[in-house]
């Protein structure tokens, strides 16, 4: 790795990895000195010591179900809000009758809907992806619009002379402006589809980290608990960049400079 590329990291994320030492640093120091009962509050070092010995459990049983939950979840979202949104985009009247509507889904709380979801489908799989994508839609529908919406205005009628049709109108310049709009949305999609899962397995199931984080609450196993949480974590943050990674790859191409 360069020199420049290791002072970039450091200058970037430095501050951040500095906050959060500290607070590990003091937060171990708290339970220690008995601040924090230890079945309320465990200790960062309990938390990995959990996380280690139950590994084969956490990541070869629980990790995989989530994983798969919200990868289904997050490609069903992409794929129907993505069609929405262009459609949207293409149709004035269906933006003006289905955007309200889009807006007036998310004041309704997703735990209020969830038990509805999983009474249709049931504690399958189908069921947990139906949660996942309930989350994750909105992001998906509101980046595609607002980014078609918004883009190539100031090309519109240099094409519109020049003959350009709707279609070449859209695929020309409306679609490649709308990327990061689109990508945006795309960043907040694939992170609510972590909680989406989690929700689905904490109403019910048998496998999945947020059916073994209830099941550890339950029995007043915290470090457990806590473990499950961080892998969730982990796994919210890892997916999170795999997406600015494909973003990055794909503006570049379009010759894009974020």
């Amino acid at each position: 790795m360069r020199v420049s590329t290791i002072n970039r990291l450091l200058r970037n994320y430095g501050p951040a990895a500095l906050l959060v030492l500290l607070v590990l640093v003091v937060w171990e120091a708290a339970v220690r000195l008995g601040h924090f009962p230890p079945f309320i509050l465990p200790a960062p070092s309990s938390v990995w010591t959990a996380l280690v010995e139950q590994r084969s459990l956490l990541f070869g049983l629980h990790l995989p179900v989530t994983l798969q939950e919200t990868l289904l979840g997050f490609a069903a979202s992409v794929v129907c809000g993505t069609l929405l949104g262009v459609s949207m985009h293409l149709s004035r009247p269906l933006a003006k009758a289905v955007y309200p509507l889009l807006i007036v889904s998310q004041t309704v709380p997703l735990i209020a809907l969830s038990p509805i979801f999983i009474m249709w489908f049931g504690y399958t799989l189908g069921g947990k992806v139906a949660v996942v994508f309930l989350t994750a839609f909105f992001p998906v529908v509101v980046g595609t619009y607002d980014g078609l919406h918004k883009s190539g205005e100031q090309y519109r009628e240099l094409l519109l002379t020049l003959g350009a049709n709707r279609r070449q109108l859209l695929v020309k310049i409306q679609i490649p402006l709308a990327l990061p709009a689109f990508f945006s949305g795309l960043k907040l999609s694939i992170v609510y589809c972590v909680i989406g899962a989690t929700i689905g397995e904490w109403l019910g199931g048998s496998k999945g980290l947020g059916y073994y984080s209830r099941r550890m609450a339950g029995n007043l196993q915290s470090a457990e608990m806590f473990a499950a949480v961080c892998l969730l974590s982990a796994l919210g943050i890892m997916l999170f960049l795999c997406i600015i990674v494909l973003e990055k790859i794909l503006l570049k191409k379009r010759g894009f400079h974020r």
